[in-house]
């Protein structure tokens, strides 16, 4: 899945853990002269450099002019001014007279290269350019539709490959046997050093019942591990939940889409019908999702107050608020880990400063910016980052992430190295939980 937008959580890998393999691929053109006789030979060849020198000089004509209007223009503040316009038109004459392929040359893949070239000079791999086709099947996935094989992807800053953020149950992903925190280091043996998540979701994706080989490092394993994981429709709830013993419920989120708000209500609902006396809220590998989403369960669960607020490079503030009519009336348990990113962080912030709840698990991811998507008028858009987000006691968690109140590290050997997958901090939260139901703690 997207990330998102899905945008500290590698403690596991060293900066240098990976080889950077640039590939390099080497255009072999086999050259063969034969000879037809001197006086048509030496006539077709005077001929073509007749038209050669006629086509050199009508590029240096148009190339001078260019140049001269360049000069002409000068630096100006707006980028797109009449030089850096003539510049481009520049750059596409030269492919088009001297690249040797021209069944490679695409129109628009050429204009959308310039628009996604203008929004990657910003260096942030949360602003990004979408196609018309990218947005709609984005706009999909947040109404739960969702092709391909059933994990969720973020960027390892460390490393800026991509890596496995979520898999989810029932899936393709599960099935393979990828794991979260897997780095995806090749897509079907093009690597992805440097992609943005939309360019990787979009390798990784494919028609119905076709493969997708994914080469991954995983902490542990002394090579590369090859997986070949089979693309199919996946319709992934984001919120699971489930009772458990002595009135314990737990409320799995795994992100926060459009559908994420009813099916939250009705789980927390259901709990309440069941007897809930206290609740797990489990957001580990949650990559975030839409705020206005975040900020409709926070006001299902939070006391009145502030829930976030976002400041924009001018100063302008936007403030989400909840009335407290929903407060959680049971002792609330949240589960956080370093793949726990944007709107989750949110979530969990504002129970941390205002002291409702326990936070266990490890330190999150550390997105604390906000994105907007701008459509554009011919159906594509620009996904941007506006703004910062706060906690509700001011605190700006970009790039360091929320410490847990109780830290308990992931076993991951003993997760999968036992068939009925043993969950030490799901473990922890439950012996937690049942301390503050007993009053304990």
């Amino acid at each position: 899945m997207q990330n998102r937008e899905i945008e500290s959580e590698n403690e596991f890998l060293d900066e240098d853990s990976l080889e950077y393999r640039k590939e390099t691929v080497e255009a072999k053109r086999a050259r063969k002269k034969k000879s037809k006789g001197y006086f048509y030979g030496g006539l077709v060849t005077g001929m073509a450099v007749a038209l050669l020198i006629i086509c050199v000089v009508q590029l240096a004509v148009k190339i001078e002019q260019r140049v001269n209007r360049l000069s002409a223009v000068g630096d100006q503040s707006a980028v797109a001014d009449d030089g850096v316009i003539d510049k481009i038109q520049l750059v596409e004459d030269v492919i088009r007279y001297y690249y040797y392929k021209d069944e490679d040359i695409d129109d628009k893949a050429l204009e959308e290269g310039i628009y996604r070239g203008m929004v990657a000079s910003l260096g942030d791999p949360y602003s990004e350019y979408y196609s018309q086709e990218e947005l709609t099947e984005m706009m999909d996935q947040t109404e739960g539709i969702y092709y391909g094989i059933g994990a969720g992807v973020n960027i390892d800053e460390l490393t800026s490959y991509p890596k496995i953020a979520k898999v989810y149950s029932g899936t393709p992903a599960e099935e393979a046997g990828l794991r979260e925190n897997d780095i995806i280091y090749e897509v079907d043996e093009i690597s992805t050093y440097g992609m943005s998540t939309t360019d990787v979701v979009a390798m990784i994706k494919g028609e119905e019942n076709t493969s997708v080989v994914l080469t991954i490092y995983r902490e542990g394993e002394s090579d590369y591990l090859h997986i070949e994981v089979q693309r199919r429709q996946v319709n992934i709830p984001t919120v699971e939940s489930y009772m458990m013993d002595g009135g314990k419920a737990y409320i799995q989120i795994t992100e926060f889409d459009d559908v994420t708000v009813t099916q939250f209500e009705t789980a927390l609902s259901e709990a309440r019908e069941n007897g809930m006396k206290g609740l797990i809220l489990d957001l580990r590998s949650n990559p975030g999702g839409k705020l206005d989403a975040v900020v409709k369960i926070s006001q299902k669960l939070l006391p009145k107050g502030m829930i976030v607020y976002t400041e924009d490079k001018y100063g302008r503030r936007s403030e989400y608020t909840c009335d407290g009519q929903h407060e959680l009336e049971v002792p609330l348990v949240v589960l956080i880990n370093g793949n726990s990113a944007s709107a989750s962080e949110i979530l969990a912030g504002a129970v941390k400063d205002y002291g409702i709840g326990t936070l266990v698990g490890t330190t999150t991811y550390g997105k604390g910016i906000v994105q907007s998507i701008i459509p554009l008028s011919d159906q594509s858009a620009v996904k941007v980052t506006v703004s910062r987000y706060y906690t509700p006691n001011g605190n700006n968690i970009h790039g360091i992430g929320i410490s847990p109140d109780v830290e308990c590290v992931f076993d991951g050997e003993a997760y999968y190295g036992d068939p009925s997958r043993p969950d030490n901090q799901l473990d922890e939260a439950e012996k937690i939980l049942q301390e503050l139901m007993d009053g304990v703690r």
